[in-house]
């Protein structure tokens, strides 16, 4: 416990007493007290080794405070998050070292400038970094907008409350305002009554960007200009920009019924009108300042005045920006073409400002133009008119089976059933052939028809507002060429990025083939325009091959596909479809670009910022500040000096890891007949279902564990801390090395190897927060006595993984090396016991037959997965 910092450990503690007066007022002393015994129990269960404490205590709960008990331990946890959160802004006092995201840039322009890379390099490489982090709408984040917007403002009056100089009325007033949130919080229902709409995800996001990014990023690109004058003695160029964001949420069709081309169509316009409404606010508060009459001959030549001439020019724009805005609102609910005072494209937006940016220089007025004028560029620069680029992205089977039903009409046979060959001569042909592939008056079934009209939408959108068309389940050359042949039909006649996602082990073996061969197609590399982008799929590899011998794929992926597009002299833009958890490729930002492949990161970075992780990351300015400068030094680090090379002894072993790695985990999860049975039993798969967290259906199709979708998957073993998909396979793959007599090698490859190091270390992380005790528990309550010798099974494999890491680092314990993070989950877990016991007991109950009736156990149920789900940080 003294491994927490004490201002940490004293906002819990307020927050914890306000949330005890809050639940004192409204259920009474003996509740808060019942609520005590519980902490006190679960507190004594861990130190006793053991929950028999705990479940006696609970035992004595009846019906009626089951839902109140579970809403207690689930409301602590999201305090004590918010207060970890606001625990990365607070400031450090000078006689403290600052911390690693305000000084990962400076420090590495020094350490760069010091290895001889010029001044005049540097700054340029840094201004023309391409970081595209793209929000996606993976049902991860639990917590409803409503509550998120409280948590906020608790994190505000905490920053508020954090400082020495406060007058007792204001810090009593600081307390009465914590008290009434706190208060607001508890008496707000924490599960959402109805399932949100993709367009609800994509207002969530926008949100995002309203209230915290687009604060972050002036004050980010603030502190990257200060880093590269104060190193590079230069600043960056006005337009730089060297993050920008994109999403899915409207966009993302796999395996979503609900995301259709009107879903898009109207996602694209919501965009457009969120951009406007905040480029608004933005110009009117320029009008309110530029109020000096000094200007350039330029500017004056557009303002026509010489009184107030900068207010004249913005409030031009002010006027367009205005018509912008009612057009997209207008355009929502009727086919409407922009007016002519609509503004179109990026530039028109950029020039006014730049013109009076470039007056003020001119003027000598730099101190006015590098304010809130230079915000508004900075922003432009990076959201411009259509605030993020949305992809776009279906299922390869969608594609040719639209082109099956095509080819079908047309009469020259089914393209379903022809070779890669006989695709790839037909695709070439039409995609060369000037005419229409389709007559006019053609109709199509109504899948097919889906497909088409999404087409449509990205050829009529403007390009700035798209960012590329992802397939899933990429296999084949055709695969891509198929896109580019359905949206020539359906009339786009521009270059956009057709991304083909390699997913499972097969598929990253088969990327690079499967690019070379698309490059060496003249037709195609004609059409190229920019990088060759390919994205990587952590998530589904993981589920079916176990993330040992995923790991090690998706970065031999990469060294090819690294290799095949330097051979055919074409840049490569990786893109990688991360989780927010270690089964599906989660890592520190800076840690994971770190341990890419040498060559990987060549100025380019593509991800994705998934469910629950965009508000950890970027929900509060200052921590998006962070992030940001993290992402930023990872990716010019890797660039400039990149990992090392492996070593042949350390590929030979990494080979062996991953073969044991996939045998031992596909034997559980493949082979096992009676895994998926128990997976069904000892988990809340089933019950997940019903939780409307995100638009998409938990299941592809019907069928077991293969159709299930990754984040479901590992969001099911994470309610059980058993966290089965982030380990499995490790303890065999590790116990084979170490009996080979290999942990010198598996040592040195932890210290010099990036890749290898950060695997370890996230399974180290995710094995500190299993728990077998608990998972045990939930085989007793639910699973079925001929069932329950694989569970004590996988529990052994857990005991087996955790000792193998342990003697690869030499430590007595897990996360010896970070004793603050073994204080806080052990605090956490005095909380999240309960939590996790009452599940148990509620999953029984919701499993009798008159269980599924009653109101009272489904909503404290859910409640247990949101507070689980809160109190791990991670879900899915």
């Amino acid at each position: 416990m003294s491994k927490i910092d004490p201002r940490l450990r004293e906002d819990v503690h307020l927050l914890g007493e306000l949330l005890g007066q809050t639940i004192r007022d409204d259920r009474g002393e003996d509740f808060l007290a019942c609520i005590e015994r519980i902490r006190q129990a679960a507190k004594a269960s861990r130190q006793l080794d053991g929950q028999a404490a705990l479940q006696a205590e609970l035992a004595r709960l009846d019906d009626s405070q089951l839902l109140p008990v579970v809403r207690a331990f689930s409301q602590f946890l999201n305090l004590a998050n918010i207060a970890e959160q606001y625990q990365q802004l607070r400031r450090e006092p000078p006689s403290q070292a600052a911390q690693l995201a305000e000084q990962a840039l400076p420090q590495l322009l020094r350490q760069l400038r010091e290895q001889g890379h010029a001044a005049d390099a540097l700054a340029q490489r840094l201004g023309s970094l391409d970081i595209d982090l793209v929000l996606t709408a993976h049902p991860t984040e639990v917590a409803r907008r409503t509550l998120i917007q409280k948590y906020d403002a608790i994190a505000a009056q905490l920053a508020a409350l954090d400082h020495a100089d406060l007058l007792p009325v204001e810090r009593q007033r600081i307390h009465q305002r914590l008290q009434q949130l706190v208060a607001e919080a508890w008496h707000t229902d924490e599960i959402r009554h109805a399932r949100p709409t993709p367009v609800d995800e994509a207002k969530w996001g926008f949100a995002v960007i309203e209230h915290s990014l687009w604060q972050a990023v002036p004050e980010f690109l603030r502190q990257v200009e200060q880093a590269v004058q104060q190193t590079c003695g230069q600043g960056l160029p006005l337009g730089a920009a060297p993050l920008r964001f994109s999403s899915w949420m409207g966009g993302d069709r796999d395996g979503n019924p609900n995301v259709t081309a009107r879903v898009t169509r109207e996602v694209l316009l919501l965009a457009r009108w969120m951009a406007a409404d905040l480029f608004l606010r933005d110009v009117e508060q320029l009008i309110t300042e530029l109020s000096m009459h000094q200007a350039s001959a330029e500017l004056l030549s557009q303002a026509g005045t010489r009184t107030e001439p900068y207010r004249e020019v913005l409030r031009h724009l002010r006027e367009r920006l205005r018509a912008t805005r009612a057009w997209a609102h207008a355009a929502l609910h009727e086919e409407l073409p922009p007016g002519p005072l609509v503004l179109q494209d990026n530039q028109q937006l950029w020039e006014p400002l730049a013109l009076c940016y470039a007056s003020l220089q001119a003027c000598g007025l730099s101190v006015i133009a590098a304010g809130s004028l230079r915000d508004c560029l900075h922003r432009v620069a990076t959201f411009g008119l259509f605030l993020v680029r949305l992809d776009i992205r279906q299922d390869s089977s969608r594609h040719a089976a639209a082109l099956s039903e095509i080819t079908n009409y047309l009469g020259l046979g089914c393209y379903q059933d022809w070779s890669e060959a006989q695709r790839l001569a037909f695709l070439q042909t039409e995609l060369d052939n000037p005419r229409p592939l389709l007559p006019a008056h053609y109709q199509a079934s109504e899948d097919t028809a889906e497909v088409l009209a999404t087409c449509r939408v990205v050829a009529q959108a403007p390009a700035a507002s798209l960012g590329s068309y992802v397939i899933s389940m990429a296999g084949a050359a055709s695969d891509v060429l198929a896109v580019q042949l359905l949206l020539k039909e359906a009339g786009l006649q521009r270059s956009m990025r057709v991304v083909p996602l390699f997913e499972t082990l097969a598929d990253l073996d088969n990327a690079a083939p499967v690019v070379s061969q698309l490059l060496s197609l003249a037709s195609y590399r004609a059409r190229l325009s920019g990088p060759q982008e390919v994205m990587i799929g952590y998530s589904d590899s993981a589920k079916d091959a176990g993330t040992t011998a995923a790991a090690w794929a998706q970065y031999r992926a990469q060294e090819a596909l690294v290799a095949v597009c330097q051979a055919q002299d074409v840049e490569l833009l990786l893109f990688h479809g991360r989780g927010g958890t270690v089964g599906r490729g989660g890592a520190p930002a800076h840690a994971a670009i770190l341990s890419q492949p040498p060559g990987s990161v060549a100025g380019r970075f593509r991800t994705t910022e998934q469910g629950e992780m965009i508000r950890f990351k970027f929900g509060l300015p200052g921590i998006a500040v962070h992030n940001l400068s993290l992402y930023t030094a990872a990716v010019l680090q890797a660039t400039l000096s990149p990992p090392p090379q492996a070593k042949p002894a350390w590929r030979q072993l990494m080979d062996q890891l991953a073969a044991d790695g996939v045998q031992a985990y596909r034997q559980v999860v493949r082979e096992e007949p009676s895994f998926v049975e128990y997976f069904r039993q000892a988990t809340p798969e089933q019950e997940l279902g019903r939780l409307p967290l995100g638009s998409r259906p938990a299941k592809r199709r019907e069928g077991g564990v293969e159709s299930l979708r990754a984040i479901p998957w590992i969001f099911a073993w994470t309610q059980t801390r058993l966290m089965l998909p982030a380990w499995l396979g490790w303890e065999r793959a590790l116990g084979n090395a170490l009996a080979g007599g290999q942990l010198s090698v598996l040592r040195e490859m932890r210290r010099d190897w990036p890749f290898f190091g950060t695997r370890i270390d996230m399974l180290e992380m995710v094995l500190a927060k299993t728990d077998a005790d608990l998972a045990r528990l939930y085989d007793e309550r639910l699973v079925a006595a001929p069932l329950r010798p694989l569970g004590e099974r996988l529990r052994q494999l857990l005991a087996d993984a955790q000792a193998r890491v342990l003697e690869i680092t030499g430590a007595d314990c897990l996360l010896a090396g970070s004793p603050e993070t073994r204080a806080v989950l052990a605090v956490r877990n005095t909380y999240l016991d309960p939590l996790h016991v009452l599940q148990a007991e509620l999953l029984a109950r919701s499993r009798l037959p008159e269980g599924a009736q009653q109101a009272a156990v489904q909503q404290a149920l859910l409640v247990s997965v949101a507070g689980i789900a809160a109190g791990l940080r991670n879900t899915g």
